[in-house]
């Protein structure tokens, strides 16, 4: 960890991403909030969702191209400032009283367009900031930056709601304005790419790279498949309420439980990389993750489901470091952006797709079939993983 933080510019892009995090974190807690305080509509509040998710998919690959295009810590650095300016909007129009739901709406439509910049830009940022041999203890660290505040963000901005949501939408203003300077700051070797016309081709490069390396698909898709069939979240709140009876104080636990796991592993991963078998590992790891997942849908003890998200949770971080690392290290830089791109697309696309699945499933088969259900598919996934995409399953060193 201490050679990492000897990088200068990767300790502001570790910087950033925290503070950058912990303000989306508490911008969104403060947007849905807001909506349902105006219009008291569960319907509105998922529209909020869904207005980030359609934009993001709309300019997955263009955010790809232009990483690969522009100076990373800039783009970057443009995407906070953008960022930070709706939420002093928001601060300025709250206290003149002029938000309304089509604003909030509005505006979330600009975020979901801009985080495809941001995520392609940070991605295919950080290996340009530490040497091969480091990259994998540095994703880990990113990965403890960002359960930080995942864990942090909400409960700050939570504190902040008792003076008022004006509060929440300034701190995130300047959150977002101090980490859009340390990203200007961040230096590394940037090399313009020739010129060449934005395509079709040029656009769904990344795409196409990931499609014919068996082991970049294979990593891919894994998360894709095991985050659709095992992400228990939608139904947390049922389970607080009718299975395990703790309200919305244990919901607030069971939600923080896979962050503090994943913490746990994250600073462990960051002090010593995995060095060997790392296909196996990572395979482990998802069956691990699905057999957690099994485990808690059954459970009828507090205590006992709280520690089972949070090993699901460590498990899951073992999983993204080996599969980021690996993305980084098997894609030439000129493509990286793409893949990254790419990458986020499975990723928002399993988050999203894995909350209507699990309501999908609840509905067919009740609350705990459904995750009982999700956990074993995760399980056949790792398995099934383990002879579809040899070359995944056999990788021994992550360099």
């Amino acid at each position: 960890m201490r050679a990492l933080l000897r990088h200068a510019s990767f300790t502001r892009f570790w910087s950033a991403r925290i503070g950058s995090i912990a303000a989306q974190q508490m911008l969104m807690l403060a947007i849905g909030w807001h909506m349902y305080d105006l219009t008291s509509s569960a319907w509105d509040l998922g529209l909020v969702g869904l207005f980030q998710f359609v934009p993001a998919l709309a300019t997955t690959f263009v955010a790809g191209h232009c990483a690969d295009r522009m100076h990373r810590g800039r783009l970057v650095a443009f995407c906070l400032a953008a960022q930070a300016a709706v939420a002093a909007f928001l601060a300025v129009s709250t206290v003149t009283h002029i938000v309304t739901r089509d604003v909030l709406l509005g505006l979330s439509l600009m975020l979901g367009a801009i985080r495809p910049f941001q995520m392609s830009g940070q991605q295919a940022l950080l290996p340009m900031l530490v040497p091969p041999t480091l990259l994998a203890q540095a994703t880990a660290l990113s990965t403890v930056g960002q359960q930080v505040s995942v864990i942090a963000g909400p409960a700050l901005g939570g504190l902040l709601f008792a003076i008022g949501v004006n509060a929440v939408y300034a701190t995130c203003a300047a959150l977002f304005c101090m980490s859009a300077v340390m990203c200007i700051f961040i230096r590394y070797e940037y090399v313009p790419p020739p010129r060449e016309p934005v395509t079709a081709e040029t656009l769904l490069a990344g795409l196409r790279f990931v499609w014919s390396n068996p082991l970049l698909l294979g990593g891919v898709s894994l998360d894709l498949f095991a985050v659709l069939f095992g992400g228990a979240t939608a139904l947390l709140p049922v389970y607080a309420k009718e299975i395990l009876h703790v309200g919305p104080q244990g919901l607030g636990l069971l939600r923080s439980a896979p962050a503090v796991g994943a913490l746990c592993v994250g600073l462990v991963l960051s002090r010593s990389a995995i060095s060997s078998g790392v296909g196996k590992k990572l395979l482990i790891a998802v069956g691990v993750y699905g057999a957690c997942i099994v485990a808690f849908g059954l459970s009828r003890s507090f205590p006992v489901s709280l520690a089972l998200l949070a090993i699901a949770g460590g498990a899951d971080t073992i999983s993204v470091v080996v599969r980021q690392t690996l993305v980084q290290l098997e894609t030439p830089d000129r493509m990286r952006g793409r893949v990254a791109a790419v990458n986020t697309l499975f990723v928002g696309a399993s988050n999203q797709l894995g909350e209507f699945e699990s309501g999908a499933t609840a509905a067919a088969f009740g609350v705990i079939g459904s995750v009982v259900f999700g956990g074993c598919a995760t399980i056949l996934v790792s398995v099934a993983w383990s002879r579809l995409f040899k070359p995944l399953a056999r990788r021994e060193t992550l360099h």
